[in-house]
């Protein structure tokens, strides 16, 4: 390739540069992308906004409460996430170019872990206004509610298929904790086979070969990697909360350092290289990477 840059910083020429470079070899680069995030603030959290490499990071909410569980609308300057700031956990889609805010769900009981799906029309969310904790599907909105999953213990983190299939979750069954696979139209969920015991917080590669996952295991957490249709599990690093990057290579994470605070990082997943996020100060963990 041969090209030049101007008009803007060193760093986003660069960033420019190293993306159309991958460009020409096939691949996908992640220069110009950016991450979510949770900060605490004390006893409460905001929702924070930075480039991928922590560079220009701003809080974007003022909520003086616990905000927490940040998702992308892909392809459009927007959040969704769960505020308790009327004092109970509801859902609001927020655009970051407006500031304009507006719920989702505001049900009775718990409205939690919002994911969009990949074209950005659709929300699966974690609702207990029917008295159990259940997987929904509905529209962006938060109109044309479908509940998917019944009569199962505790589901949480809700992820889409890239190609809007598909929706992976973790949920309970007898006491057991297991990620499950359920169609996004309906149906009896499965078993996805892991290998590892306590897998939580799915993450689908934007390829749709792999899905990336916290396990809980006693004194830490551990991010894993396993085949979209199941199989052993790959333990990469210890840490939590993973997201993968637009190129279904690099994932960003929570790493506790041991001192009481969290730390952003992202992990090579094929090397399980890892980076800290230095340019973000502060405790910060839940990342979301746009897609």
């Amino acid at each position: 390739m041969n090209k030049s840059y101007s008009g803007a910083s060193l760093r986003r020429q660069a960033h420019a540069f190293v993306d159309d470079f991958l460009a020409a070899l096939g691949r996908k680069g992640i220069g110009g992308t950016k991450i979510a995030f949770k900060r605490d603030t004390g006893a409460n959290s905001e929702i924070a906004i930075a480039d991928f490499d922590g560079n220009g990071a701003q809080t974007v909410t003022a909520d003086n409460s616990i905000v927490i569980s940040p998702n992308w609308v892909p392809g459009r300057l927007a959040l969704c996430y769960t505020s308790f700031r009327s004092g109970a956990p509801d859902i609001y889609q927020h655009d970051l170019t407006s500031g304009r805010r507006t719920a989702i769900a505001r049900f009775p009981g718990s409205n939690l872990s919002p994911a969009v799906s990949p074209e950005g029309q659709r929300i699966a969310m974690i609702l207990s206004k029917s008295g159990t904790v259940d997987l929904y599907v509905g529209d962006l909105d938060g109109g044309n509610l479908k509940r998917l999953t019944k009569s199962r213990e505790d589901e949480s983190s809700p992820c889409w298929s890239p190609d809007g299939k598909w929706i992976c979750f973790a949920g309970k069954k007898d006491e057991r904790r297991s990620l499950w696979k359920v169609s996004a139209t309906g149906g009896e969920p499965t078993r996805l086979s892991t290998g590892v015991s306590n897998p939580t917080e799915p993450d689908w590669s934007p390829d749709g070969k792999w899905i990336v996952f916290t396990q809980q295991r006693r004194g830490g957490f551990d991010i894993c990697v396993v085949k979209a249709d199941g199989g052993p599990a790959v333990v990469l690093v210890e840490g939590e909360d993973p997201s993968w990057a637009p190129n279904s290579r690099t994932v960003i994470y929570t790493r506790r350092d041991g001192r009481g605070g969290r730390q952003l990082s992202m992990l090579d997943v094929p090397t399980k290289q890892t980076k800290t996020v230095s340019r973000i100060s502060g405790k910060n963990s839940q990342p979301s990477w746009a897609k």
